[in-house]
């Protein structure tokens, strides 16, 4: 089984350096280009299945990288992790000293800690590793839930601090299970 990941193409908030969460909000004409030139790689991998987060950066990406016309899902424990009140917020101190510091323990209003982030994610693909064991999967989905799934797959930093391993819109990381 092999599992691909991509995330997302860019988006304003992301031009703009903000927290855009659960922001159910498009990707943008760089996005979109981005999408068309990841569609060429994708277009030669084996993917039997398509899992996608439902926000709308993700389903419009999705729509341009799924050219061979592979079936979709759509699943909500792949969106991206919940800003809480920093949604649609300038990055700033925080996104670098604790936003991705796995043990960091500040809280904010409706923010997703880490460590539920990452336990959904793990919960999520130990799940599709028992219902789809003999296929290969794309899933559409977010920097934060690509972050987390590197982590499945490979140790933590000592120092926990995890933002370093980020992935670039519409980048696509293979991982064999």
């Amino acid at each position: 089984m092999k599992i691909y990941v991509i995330r997302h193409g860019r988006t304003n908030c992301n031009d703009e350096g903000k927290y855009n969460g659960k922001l159910d909000e498009d990707i943008n004409e760089v996005g979109i280009r981005q999408a068309m030139e990841a569609s060429k790689q994708v277009k030669n991998l084996n993917i039997d299945l398509v899992i996608c987060s439902p926000l709308l950066r993700t389903r419009h990406t999705c729509e341009i990288v799924n050219i061979n016309k592979i079936p979709v899902i759509y699943d909500k424990r792949i969106e991206e992790r919940d800003c809480g009140l920093l949604t649609n917020k300038e990055l700033g101190e925080f996104y670098y000293t604790d936003f991705w510091n796995y043990y960091s323990n500040k809280e904010i209003q409706g923010l997703e800690t880490i460590q539920n982030l990452f336990e959904r994610i793990k919960l999520f693909l130990e799940d599709i590793k028992q219902k789809y064991k003999d296929k290969n999967i794309l899933l559409v989905t977010h920097g934060g839930v690509a972050r987390a799934i590197y982590f499945y797959f490979n140790e933590l930093p000592m120092d926990g601090m995890l933002e370093k391993f980020g992935s670039t819109n519409c980048g696509i990381t293979e991982y064999e299970i």
